[in-house]
């Protein structure tokens, strides 16, 4: 067991589509699945399991390579990662779940409510770029952060950065917080995780395979459109650039941006993502 604030959190290892997937629960009621990004693992939601927890059954993996899921030697495309995503609803008999995802978890939670819409109730989605979709070209006017390029560039990063993964990792929580940082136990939870054995590799092969991901939400967009209701969540530095990707696409779609806060929302205004999220995802009976 692992506790969070008002919840206990009870950890699995699902097989889910060649992979074992280190999944968090707690709760009871309509499932809801959280999806972390770089440089997170399930922990991100330290804050919002408890009170989700509340009212529903709150299932928050480690994705494929991160935390204590498999380190696989591929399979890090959005389209892979929304696979395992359902092979984790099977396994635990969710027909369907609302899913809140930030930063690479978006991406992968965006094409499973597209590919798979009958199990995708509805969405939170935050603080990432669609691939290469319509509206997010003021954001990449000067080119993408310049991580992506390095993250992107075979073996050459986990080269530079073993043994110092520590600082480049709280680089990360340090500026996507705007300087607040994460709590200690958190902070050493995530480095911890960085610091094991192929965790470099499998982080930056999602950077990898951004081209796939991209051609695969291009070929999604081209053969339907988002009907899950969707609530689109900007912060620093992404902004209102996802909803902008999202309105030509979304049937139902609700765009929030929230100042003052940085890229690692879950981190930086928890209490204000709960704010809106809350009665969004309480509204998952009345769609």
């Amino acid at each position: 067991m692992f506790d969070t604030p008002s919840a206990s959190v009870t950890l699995h290892k699902i097989p889910t589509n060649g992979i074992y997937a280190n999944v968090a629960t707690a709760g009871s009621g309509p499932a809801v699945v959280l999806l972390h990004g770089f440089p997170h693992t399930w922990q991100l939601w330290h804050e919002i399991i408890g009170p989700l927890a509340t009212d529903h059954r709150v299932i928050a993996p480690d994705l494929r390579g991160f935390g204590d899921s498999s380190r696989a030697p591929n399979g890090y495309d959005a389209g892979t990662l929304a696979a395992d995503i359902e092979g984790i609803l099977d396994a635990l008999d969710e027909p369907s779940a609302a899913v809140v995802a930030i930063d690479a978890g978006t991406p992968v939670a965006f094409l499973l409510a597209m590919r798979r819409p009958h199990r995708i109730r509805r969405l939170i989605l935050m603080e990432s770029l669609l691939g290469r979709l319509p509206g997010g070209e003021e954001f990449l006017a000067a080119g993408p952060p310049w991580w992506f390029g390095f993250h992107a560039v075979p073996g050459l990063a986990e080269s530079v950065l073993t043994g110092n993964e520590a600082e480049y990792i709280e680089w990360f929580l340090d500026t996507g917080t705007r300087g607040i940082g994460a709590p200690q136990h958190l902070r050493d939870a995530f480095v911890d995780a960085f610091q094991r054995p192929e965790a470099l590799r499998c982080a930056f092969d999602y950077y990898r395979a951004l081209p796939i991901s991209a051609r695969q939400i291009e070929d999604a967009v081209a053969t339907g459109r988002l009907t899950a209701p969707t609530l689109a969540i900007g912060a620093h530095p992404v902004g209102s650039t996802l909803e902008r990707q999202l309105r030509p696409i979304a049937a139902d779609l609700v765009g929030h941006l929230i100042p003052d806060c940085g890229h690692i929302i879950p981190l930086d205004r928890p209490a204000e993502l709960l704010r809106l999220a809350v009665p969004f995802l309480a509204a998952d009976g009345e769609s």
